[in-house]
């Protein structure tokens, strides 16, 4: 046990805490708040507490608990909403109110309720780090898959109702027999262990025009989404979290406005999982941590979502991982280290700053889980928010997060003020996934997929370019050549990478409809461009109603792709006509 020597916010100091080790939990006060052992001097250890500390005062006693901060993993995780360390809300209200009282615990996961455990493996089964156990159907979209915790020979292995604190099975290991639960304890700061990781040669299809066409990400990619307040990243992660061919949703709101935060836990529990018809929440945890919750939870939220999301990919599943925002997360990390009195490096924060940033995304990967069966593979995409102040991402957060993802999604306000959603702009952002997803495309979309996107990137570009003469002289001084491109440039941005995430049919386009899409107004370009070569004017070619079928491409529903598709003869034969007249 040891004393409280000095209190700054939710910095405070212990002396005499015997046996204390770098990251230990420990229980401070007579109210035995939580908190963690972030640097030790000789006997004194500096602890960050994770809640607040108002009322302290010296003298108090400090409990260390001997084990670093860690997460309860298990059944029942999903349909979960937590705090940045892992308390249950909705248990933290019904014991203090509205309002989480100080001192207030609650187990992570609901130890009284009962799971149907269905063994798959049997007795004499020599099992390995990582195979699978048995199964437990958590909720009705997901099959939760017990793992062995060590290698061992089954010596036992029960069927029927269990908590997750019951023996499940009894495996032998160096000559003694040892029980295994479903609930198991993981140190947040540490990533979980996998037998190999690959190539980022696959791509995560999210169903949003812009970034699958022209953006893409690979699964187990880490993308960073930065933009100023108002121009859609929330939005944008709700899309990604219902569309993307992922399996588990982990969403943590880091450091988010309680408005902002409330309307996600609003809204997640009604989303409706467009590939179940089931609600979104049934795959989903969520952890909300909100501006005005104590600063130092705020720090470890981003690992506890981080170490649920690697337990559900060592079960073979594919996991989408939004933090909104990792700015927050940084601003929490600056203030300790104000508190700590430790150098301040750019705009004051840490000079660790760039490391704490490359730790969290690199354990992002698509992998080889652990155990005998080579084909269980599983990845974690992270999907990282970043608020920059003003929207100027030269700021040391988003610098930073740049150097070390792969996909950048540029949220520009000027196109959010223009009501063009998603408001990503496309000669701002990039993906470093482009040239090693190109071969998936070529064989399973279409062998003209590279060529048609690389033309529609040109045009854009070519489109930067003829505005600036634009602005100067005005579009009629302009050739009818180049007005021609600056009408395919148009159908681009309008009919292509517009997409309204409130339409029934237009929130989520397959890689087919996107295919064809971009081929149809490639393919006007083409003629427009030929038709204008042979002096037909170019008035003629915006009369052409097949421009207006052009335009509601978007509202095509998925099982009617065929239209699309004979759309490019309806252009064709339109432009024929226009030649003979």
């Amino acid at each position: 046990m040891g004393v409280l020597h000095r209190i700054s916010g939710p910095v405070v100091e212990a002396k005499e805490l015997g046996g204390a080790r770098m990251y230990d939990v420990v229980k401070v006060g007579n109210e035995q708040l939580t908190g963690e052992i972030i640097k030790i001097v000789r006997d004194t250890a500096t602890i960050q507490v994770y809640e607040e500390t108002s009322g302290l005062k010296p003298g108090e006693p400090v409990y260390s608990t001997g084990e670093p901060l860690s997460v309860e993993l298990g059944p029942g995780l999903l349909t979960s909403i937590y705090d940045g360390i892992q308390r249950p809300l909705d248990k933290l209200a019904e014991k203090g109110g509205a309002f989480i009282t100080r001192g207030l615990s609650a187990n992570s996961i609901n130890r009284e309720k009962k799971w149907d455990f269905v063994p798959v493996a049997h007795v004499g089964q020599k099992v390995k780090h990582g195979d699978v156990l048995g199964t437990v159907q958590e909720t009705d979209i997901i099959l939760h898959r017990i793992m062995a915790p060590f290698d061992g020979v089954v010596s036992k292995i029960n069927a029927g109702d269990f908590t997750v604190e019951e023996t499940v099975c009894t495996l032998t290991a160096d000559g003694k027999e040892k029980p295994v639960t479903m609930l198991q304890r993981w140190f947040v700061r540490k990533s979980r262990p996998v037998a190999e990781k690959f190539d980022p040669n696959i791509p995560l299809i999210t169903g949003q025009r812009i970034v699958d066409i022209f953006f893409p990400i690979a699964k187990g990619g880490s993308v960073c989404v930065p933009g100023p307040f108002g121009s859609g990243k929330t939005v944008t992660q709700h899309q990604f979290a219902k569309w993307s061919d992922t399996q588990i949703v982990v969403y943590v709101g880091c450091g988010e406005r309680g408005n902002e935060m409330t309307e996600v836990l609003t809204e997640f529990p009604h989303l409706e999982d467009p590939k179940t018809k089931k609600p979104l929440m049934m795959r989903t945890v969520l952890i909300a941590n909100t501006s005005n919750m104590p600063v130092a939870a705020r720090e470890a939220s981003i690992y506890t979502g981080v170490t649920i999301a690697e337990y559900y990919r060592d079960m073979g599943y594919d996991v989408a991982l939004m933090a909104d925002s990792t700015s927050r997360w940084a601003e929490a990390m600056r203030e300790i280290g104000g508190r700590l009195e430790e150098m301040p490096g750019e705009e004051g924060f840490p000079a660790y700053l760039g490391r704490r940033l490359a730790e969290f995304y690199e354990r992002a990967g698509r992998v080889r889980c652990l155990g005998t069966d080579v084909n269980r593979t599983g990845s974690v995409t992270i999907i990282g928010a970043v608020s920059p102040p003003g929207g100027d991402i030269n700021e040391p957060v988003s610098q930073n997060t740049l150097r070390v993802t792969k996909v950048f999604l540029a949220l520009d306000a000027s196109l959010a003020q223009r009501r063009h959603f998603p408001a990503f702009h496309w000669l701002r952002s990039y993906s470093l996934y482009t040239d090693t997803l190109d071969n998936y495309y070529i064989n399973n979309i279409s062998a003209d997929w590279v060529e048609l996107r690389k033309e529609a990137m040109a045009l854009l570009q070519k489109e930067a370019e003829l505005q600036e003469i634009v602005q100067l002289v005005g579009p009629d001084a302009l050739p009818e050549k180049e007005q021609a491109v600056l009408l395919s440039t148009k159908m681009l941005r309008e009919d292509l990478l517009q997409q309204s995430a409130f339409h029934e049919i237009d929130t989520y386009s397959s890689m087919k409809k996107q295919y064809f899409m971009m081929k149809n107004i490639l393919g006007f370009h083409h003629r427009a461009i030929a038709a204008v070569e042979m002096e037909i004017q170019l008035k003629k070619i915006l009369e052409l109603p097949i421009r207006e079928r052009i335009a509601r491409m978007k509202e095509v529903p998925e099982d009617k792709l065929k239209e699309l598709e004979f759309l490019g003869t309806e252009i064709e034969k339109a432009f024929d006509g226009l030649v003979v007249k």
